[in-house]
């Protein structure tokens, strides 16, 4: 089995470590059949301005100068986002990362799965997405209202939303894994599946940037930015 602690795969031989969900992240790195599109281990130093893609791939991101780097919290580095008020002006696009456009982020119609490690104290915000409600082509989000994470993908076909039934915002660490295929879509959390739908959404392909701690285009009055709270160790995304 291999753990992932912010970012770096440690060999574990005791079988129990499977059971691990708090200190240390349960598996990460691509699933049996699929493939790294990309791999933000989040372990730039203070003041880092660019996110590293380890997957070899080339799809680095742009770190905002509101997002705090080299946060060291409960045995993990990653980064901060710091709390701001829901739907109150101005905007910050400082606070996210985001990463451009590339057709190798689109799930397109593969099975394509996200996958990322999360704590917070708070109930609010969007912390991954690609495009937004209205973007054409479709788009997905992770989100977490009320300290429940919701994964939603939206395309030609229709659009599919799982959630949890149990708020994560206790203030540990989470893996949260959200996985789009041709029947349907499922929730795991600390490797366990939360929840299930059936369906399909149909392709997915947008012209928008992935951004990690809320929306791009947003302006705080009509359309709400919905900036996450909290801290991130790593996200990896993987298709078939």
């Amino acid at each position: 089995m291999v753990v992932l602690t912010s970012g770096r795969r440690v060999l574990v031989v005791a079988a129990a470590a499977a059971a691990l969900v708090g200190g240390s992240a349960n598996g990460a790195g691509a699933s049996p059949g699929h493939y790294a599109v990309a791999t933000w281990s989040m372990n730039e130093g203070p003041g880092a301005r660019t996110m590293i893609d380890s997957s070899g791939n080339g799809l680095n991101g742009s770190i905002g100068n509101e997002v705090v780097t080299d946060v060291g919290v409960r045995g993990a580095t990653g980064y901060r986002f710091t709390r701001l008020q829901p739907d109150r002006p101005p905007t910050h696009p400082r606070h996210l990362v985001t990463v451009p456009d590339s057709s190798a982020l689109d799930p397109g119609s593969r099975d394509y799965a996200v996958t990322m490690r999360i704590r917070t104290t708070y109930q609010f915000g969007n912390i991954i997405q690609k495009g937004q409600a209205t973007a054409s082509g479709g788009n997905f989000k992770f989100q977490i209202p009320n300290g429940i994470v919701q994964c939603l993908f939206r395309g030609s076909n229709g659009t599919i939303i799982v959630q949890a039934s149990r708020r994560i915002n206790d203030g540990w660490w989470h893996v949260v894994r959200c996985e789009r295929t041709g029947s349907g879509v499922s929730l795991e959390i600390d490797g366990r599946t939360v929840a299930r739908r059936g369906g399909w959404t149909g392709p997915i392909s947008n012209a928008w940037p992935l951004s990690i701690g809320g929306k791009t285009e947003c302006d705080q009055r009509d359309v709400g930015c919905d900036y996450y709270a909290g801290d991130i160790d790593w996200v990896e995304i993987e298709a078939r």
